[in-house]
C-alpha cells in the first residue's frame, strides 16, 4: 500500500489521526520536501521533530527522487506499506498526481488522506474562495530569463471579478547552470520567493506590458507562514504592502477582484491601518 498523506501547513501537530494511524502503520516513510514546506522544515531540526513523533526514520524525498527515481518508492509499496508525507494536501502539486497514477499503473494500491492546504487556508482574509479564478505561480527572475505568462491569467481573471492566488516560488536543492554546464551537479542554497520580490517583478511585467491588468495601487494579501501561530496577513495597495516586513517564509500574495461587502468588512481587519493600530 502506498499513502499519500497531507500533512496540513503549520507543524509536525497539523498531520490529521487518520494520517499519523496510517504512518505508524508504515515500513518507510519519505516526505516530499520540494513544493512546499512546513513551517518548521526550513530549520535544522525539523526532520528529527517529525522523526521523534513517528517514533521511525523519515527519510526526504527531493525533486530528483520524485521526478527521477520514484520507482524507488513504488517497488517497495509492492510488498510493504510506504507513507509518502506531503506539506498541504497531496494533490496541491501536480507532482503527487503523477506519482499516484504511475502506482496505479504498477497495480500498487494507493490510499490518500487529505488536509488543509494554501489552496483554501487563503480563506481566512475573508475572500470568498468561489470567488477565486485560476491560481498562478510566479517564477524567480534571473538576468535572462524573465517569464510573464502568468500576465495573461491575472487579466483573464480580473476582467471576470475574480481573486487570484499567487503561489511564489522555493527553490529547494536546485543545480547551479555553472555546475551542470561542468556536468558534475552543485547545489544553490535553498531560495524562498518573499511578498516583495513577487510584487516588484508583478510590477516590471505590468510596465513592459502596460495592458492595464493590473497596477501600483491595485489591493492585495500578503500572507506568511499561513497554519502557523505566527502567521501574519496584511491587505493592502501593492506599493504600501512592499513596505511591509512579512518575515520568514514561507510567503503568498492574492490579487484581489471584485468584492462582496462582507468581503470588504473581513479584508478591513488586515488592512494595512489595522496592523499599525495593532502594533
Amino acid at each position: 500500500m502506498l499513502y499519500v498523506i497531507g500533512l496540513g501547513l503549520g507543524d509536525e501537530k497539523d498531520i490529521t489521526l487518520k494520517g499519523l494511524e496510517a504512518v505508524k502503520r508504515c515500513d518507510r516513510v519519505f516526505i516530499e520536501a520540494y513544493t512546499s514546506l512546513l513551517s518548521f522544515g526550513i530549520s535544522s531540526h525539523g526532520l528529527s521533530t517529525l522523526e521523534e513523533l513517528y517514533g521511525k526514520p523519515v527519510t526526504l524525498a527531493d525533486r530528483e527522487m520524485v521526478e527521477e527515481r520514484a520507482d524507488e518508492i513504488l517497488s517497495q509499496s509492492k510488498d510493504s506499506n510506504v507513507a509518502f508525507l506531503v506539506v498541504g494536501d497531496p494533490f496541491g502539486a501536480t507532482t503527487h498526481t503523477d506519482l499516484v497514477v504511475r502506482a496505479k499503473k504498477l497495480g500498487v494500491e494507493v490510499k490518500v488522506i487529505h488536509n488543509a492546504s494554501v489552496m483554501n487556508a487563503i480563506g481566512v482574509c475573508g475572500l470568498q474562495l468561489y470567488r477565486y479564478g485560476e491560481t498562478i505561480s510566479i517564477p524567480f527572475f534571473t538576468d535572462t530569463w524573465r517569464p510573464d505568462s502568468f500576465y495573461e491569467k491575472i487579466q483573464r481573471n480580473r476582467s471576470l471579478g475574480l481573486h487570484t492566488l499567487c503561489l511564489l516560488d522555493i527553490r529547494v536543492k536546485e543545480p547551479s547552470l555553472e555546475s551542470l554546464c561542468r556536468g558534475k551537479k552543485k547545489y544553490e542554497p535553498p531560495r524562498y520567493m518573499t511578498i516583495h520580490t513577487a510584487i516588484e517583478q508583478l510590477l516590471e511585467v505590468e510596465q513592459m506590458r502596460r495592458e492595464s491588468a493590473y497596477n501600483e495601487e491595485t489591493t492585495c494579501v500578503g500572507f506568511a507562514r499561513l497554519g502557523s501561530e505566527d502567521q501574519k496577513v496584511v491587505a493592502s495597495s501593492m506599493r504600501e504592502l512592499l513596505a511591509v516586513d512579512f518575515g520568514t517564509p514561507l510567503h503568498c500574495l492574492v490579487i484581489v477582484g471584485e468584492t462582496h461587502p462582507v468581503e470588504e468588512e473581513m479584508l478591513d481587519f488586515y488592512s494595512l491601518k489595522s496592523e499599525l493600530s495593532e502594533r
